[in-house]
């Protein structure tokens, strides 16, 4: 039986909040402000890429020690300090106050764990071994990117546009149910067509660099006798 349910939530416009301002603390404040989250960092000390986020993103931060009020409103709230007291702390407050709560390296602790997501356009793939080795859950993700060339994130738009339109003229739900699988059969088509093209001009790149490499070892030393 699984330990988690998987799940993709929206966070647009909503208060989370990163306690520590570590690298750990600046990867998950990333991705918390890409998917449009409100962020908040409570630490004394910022990474010099937090800083600029500061300043540039609109990431708000309070320079001082975590309290316990801070969690208020929040949604989400990530541990981060890496100090376990101090995260056991944040992680009893945040469940007072009925938020999830992620524990940077403490899978026990925690309500929501990170995956490891393979990102292209609105295409999200995550991987997750329910916190036993997020190492081999990353290098599983880096083992499915060369599957999914970037160019797969224009045929999910694609797709979805397909279906809105194939839908709003179907008259029953099964006319629509039809709209929708039609609209995925050819986005998988065009997506293997894609992968084919780049298996190809991975083909001839590795051709061009082996002749290169022969002709170089064939070419006579300039401290050769003539």
């Amino acid at each position: 039986m699984s330990d988690y349910f998987p799940a993709f939530l929206d966070l647009r416009g909503r208060r989370c909040l990163v306690v520590g301002g570590g690298p750990v603390g600046e990867r998950r404040a990333r991705a918390l402000l890409e998917c449009g989250a409100r962020v908040r960092v409570v630490s004394l000390t910022l990474t010099a890429a937090l800083a600029t986020l500061v300043t540039a993103d609109g990431l708000e931060h309070r320079a001082r020690a975590f309290r316990r009020a801070d969690v208020r409103g929040c949604t989400l709230v990530v541990a981060a300090t890496g100090r376990a007291r101090v995260d056991r702390s944040v992680a009893a407050a945040a469940r007072a106050h009925r938020a999830l709560v992620n524990v940077v390296d403490r899978p026990a602790d925690c309500d929501v764990i990170m995956p490891s997501v393979l990102r292209r356009g609105a295409l999200q793939i995550a991987v997750s071994t329910g916190g036993r080795s997020p190492a081999l859950a990353r290098e599983i993700r880096r083992s499915l990117e060369p599957l999914f060339a970037p160019g797969i994130a224009a045929i999910v738009e694609r797709a979805g546009r397909e279906r809105a339109h194939g839908r709003a003229r179907a008259r029953t739900p099964a006319a629509r149910a039809r709209a929708g699988e039609r609209a995925a059969r050819r986005a998988l088509t065009r997506a293997r067509a894609m992968a084919r093209r780049s298996r190809q001009a991975r083909g001839r790149v590795a051709v061009r660099s082996m002749a290169s490499a022969s002709t170089s070892a064939a070419a006579p030393s300039a401290n050769s006798a003539a």
